[in-house]
């Protein structure tokens, strides 16, 4: 077999490890999935194949993950390179909301990169490993201090909460919907572009709402 012979069915075996992965994960959660369902359901007959190519749950993990960051990531350095001159609260929430659904709008009638993006999130031995990437990518810094500009008279504390918020409603939201797509039930938009226009409505009016102080 010739060298760029075997890299091909490497390449190829990866690639349906982690598709299968994706999949399973998003379904059944993490923890409930092993490394020998996973080898099982990707049509591999040796059993520790993912172990072989990944190492450790963790390492496929991440490898999942990579896959979608990347055009994630492009896309919001796009969208932050055509920018106004004096961008908005709307401008830096969409390039933080919009590549990632609109990724997903191309990723076919079945995805499940929003569940699985949920469900490592709900497990705390895998929580880090996502947030860790998701949150070191140098687009994202630009965007979170481009929040912060825009946000100077709402308190830290405030500030930082609602920024939680946030991250949940931007992990919680498209992996509803994606549930909801998977299932055949109805969406309240058509497709994942407009979906994502109505999340950045929510996500400015949080960031734009009244600070109640708390009641002694």
């Amino acid at each position: 077999m010739s060298t760029s012979t075997r890299a091909t069915r490497v390449a190829a075996t990866r690639d349906a490890i982690i598709t299968t992965a994706e999949r399973l994960f998003a379904e059944h959660g993490v923890a409930a999935v092993s490394n020998r369902q996973i080898s099982e359901a990707a049509g591999q007959g040796n059993n520790t194949a993912v172990g072989y190519h990944f190492g450790t749950k963790g390492d496929l993990v991440r490898a999942i993950v990579d896959r979608h960051l990347a055009p994630i990531e492009a896309a919001r350095i796009e969208r932050i390179a055509a920018l106004p001159d004096e961008p908005g609260l709307r401008d830096w929430v969409e390039c933080f909301v919009m590549p990632t659904m609109d990724h997903l709008g191309t990723l076919g009638e079945r995805t499940w990169f929003a569940r699985f993006a949920a469900q490592v999130l709900a497990e705390p031995s895998m929580r880090e490993v996502i947030a860790d990437q998701a949150l070191d990518a140098p687009s994202l810094r630009q965007v979170t201090a481009g929040l912060d500009r825009c946000l100077p008279d709402l308190p830290a504390d405030v500030l930082g909460e609602r920024k939680e918020m946030v991250a949940q409603l931007a992990v919680v939201v498209p992996a509803v919907r994606e549930a909801r797509l998977a299932a055949g039930a109805p969406t309240a938009r058509a497709t994942w572009h407009e979906a994502g226009l109505g999340l950045v409505d929510a996500i400015v009016g949080l960031y734009e709402a009244e600070s109640t102080e708390p009641r002694k």
